[in-house]
């Protein structure tokens, strides 16, 4: 069976960027100020991993890519796309970054299939077959096309989280971001979950990952950035940043994840 044709680019050295986010801030019912001017620009092709402690904004400023948290200041731009108001630009957006979040979010009425076509058939306005026919090349990538038929109750957390993939990638993004994709799995599940987001690494798709998974980092990160306190404290390569982080703030959360 023949690889979907995901839209990808293997062109980081071109630096040209996907996604450029400017002076970012957030509030929370007008006073808890969650994201503080936080500017980040990732590139065709790259990967970012974005490590923090809990409450420090990564999450919430992932989400904001894509419109599932609004933003009072600053700007955002997806592949061209200003991120605004404006329900066409937001609808344009989501139509390139696909997500996975920490829950899976699956229907659980649905079998597997339905779970992958449903976007692709009322959004995309693919016929059925063509959208069966990706979900199929897709669930075969992600290691689970003989689970087409079950429903998710049906299956483990890790096989879950790969339809996650699966319905995500169904769209054909430019962008995939993740958040936290393995914190809700065992721990035997959540290797199964990582080497899928390996694949799709290196297959050249952007990607902006939001994980403590340090092993993931090091292996598979172009740049891996640390939030803290609302503020973007460090970017670096994998390599300068778990061997001789700059800042204060991220030699004392690296000491309480690497310890």
């Amino acid at each position: 069976m023949t690889q979907p044709q995901i839209e990808t680019t293997d062109t980081k050295a071109s630096a040209e960027p996907i996604i450029t986010a400017k002076n970012v801030e957030k509030w929370y019912d007008n006073n808890f100020h969650v994201l503080k001017g936080v500017s980040l620009t990732v590139t065709k092709g790259e990967v970012v991993v974005v490590m923090g402690p809990s409450g420090s904004g990564k999450s919430t400023f992932i989400r904001t890519f894509n419109a599932l948290e609004p933003y009072q200041k600053g700007s955002i731009e997806i592949d061209g796309i200003q991120l605004s108001h404006d329900l066409k630009n937001i609808d344009a957006i989501r139509r390139e970054v696909g997500m996975v979040f920490q829950q899976f979010n699956l229907f659980p009425h649905l079998t597997v299939l339905q779970n992958v076509t449903l976007a692709p058939k009322w959004v995309r306005r693919w016929p059925k077959a063509k959208a069966e026919e990706v979900a199929m090349q897709l669930l075969e990538r992600v290691g689970i096309l003989n689970q087409a038929n079950k429903f998710p109750g049906q299956l483990s957390g890790g096989q879950q989280q790969r339809v996650a993939i699966a319905r995500a990638l169904a769209m054909q993004p430019k962008v995939m971001l993740f958040d936290e994709p393995t914190s809700a799995l065992d721990p035997e599940m959540v290797r199964e979950v990582l080497d899928v987001m390996r694949t799709l690494a290196s297959s050249g798709m952007t990607m902006v990952c939001v994980t403590h998974e340090v092993g993931f980092a090091r292996e598979v990160a172009d740049r891996v950035v640390l939030m803290a306190d609302g503020l973007l404290v460090e970017e670096a390569t994998p390599a300068e940043f778990f061997s001789n982080p700059k800042e204060e703030r991220s030699k004392k959360f690296l000491s309480q994840i690497l310890h």
